[in-house]
């Protein structure tokens, strides 16, 4: 997905006559939820889901590096579980190491276990997926973009809101760009949103960009700011990228895919001999490109949101009840 329809973002004529459609779709999903209540497979270990209700990027994965890394330092053996989108293993589940094939398991999958060094773990099957890394010593499961697998039981529920685009006209899917209607976030542990403040949420984080990172050893200089480059992004919302680009100094010439895009040979060369800067979740399927770098960036709570993060996390491990 390259991007979403305009009228997802604000109120007009076509999502009103649709608004049935996303009636239905609401209530089928709280269907769901409410089957899944008492039926839901409970882990011999806390599951925390990280999640969201817009579709496409919403900043997500790297939250959940930033609690990887967290409860790993916070002495926890935490294991990482997500579906492993664009992988097209024949088995599931898999476990998932730093260099996995993305082409099999996915490329948020890798690039989880290449920033966390956690045991990882994708599949369809979330419940068999964590099973493997509860099997492998993980006392804790953080669980990617697992707000609406109902199946796994959770102890606790952070939501992402992306506080450019809010929940755009709030209405559920095809009317709108929600997965759930918008009374879902009350049922939440805590809302955090992504980028600025945002009402309804504990606090927010900032995606701070780190140094470009050459994707092999021939890539020559560095870009320098004011150099015109070539920005890929294969990413649920590619605009976050090519601004944060723009922000860092860059003349950007903008190539969106859709997200999880599967890059094929010859696809980065664009002809003019100019750098290629592609996000770190694209890299991972692009190693040895020539001329290309790839910009990590990390997740940077502002004091509100970490404190709220630290409070759920002392109940998780500490076998109280998150609220």
């Amino acid at each position: 997905m390259t991007g979403i329809p305009g009228w997802w973002l604000h109120r007009r004529l076509t999502d009103r006559l649709l608004s049935p459609l996303g009636a239905l779709y609401a209530a089928a999903g709280r269907a769901r939820r409410r089957y899944w209540q008492s039926r839901a497979v409970r882990l011999p270990v806390p599951v925390l889901v990280v999640g969201n209700l817009f579709v496409g990027g919403s900043g997500k994965t790297p939250l959940v590096i930033h609690l990887a890394e967290h409860l790993r330092n916070r002495g926890r053996r935490c294991g990482v579980v997500l579906r492993g989108y664009g992988g097209g293993a024949r088995h599931w589940p898999q476990r998932v190491a730093p260099d996995s094939d993305p082409a099999a398991v996915g490329d948020e999958a890798v690039l989880i276990a290449r920033r966390t060094g956690c045991p990882v773990a994708a599949g369809p099957d979330r419940v068999a997926a964590a099973r493997l890394l509860v099997e492998a010593g993980c006392d804790l499961i953080v669980s990617d973009d697992g707000m609406q697998h109902y199946r796994l039981h959770r102890d606790a529920e952070i939501a992402v809101v992306d506080a450019a685009r809010g929940l755009g006209n709030r209405r559920c899917l095809p009317a709108g760009p929600l997965r759930e209607p918008p009374d879902r976030l009350a049922d939440v542990d805590i809302v955090i949103a992504q980028g600025a403040a945002w009402p309804g949420a504990r606090g927010h984080y900032a995606l701070a960009p780190g140094e470009l990172r050459p994707l092999s050893g021939d890539t020559g200089p560095t870009p320098h700011a004011g150099q015109r480059v070539h920005a890929v992004a294969g990413i649920g919302h590619p605009g976050r990228f090519f601004a944060t680009l723009r922000t860092m100094g860059y003349e950007v010439i903008p190539h969106a895919f859709a997200d999880h895009h599967a890059f094929v040979p010859g696809e980065l060369d664009f002809g003019d001999g100019l750098p290629v800067i592609m996000t770190e979740k694209d890299a991972v399927k692009c190693p040895g490109a020539s001329q290309a770098w790839f910009l990590p960036v990390t997740a940077v709570p502002d004091p509100a949101a970490a404190a709220a993060i630290d409070r759920l996390l002392d109940r998780l491990t500490q076998g109280g009840q998150a609220s």
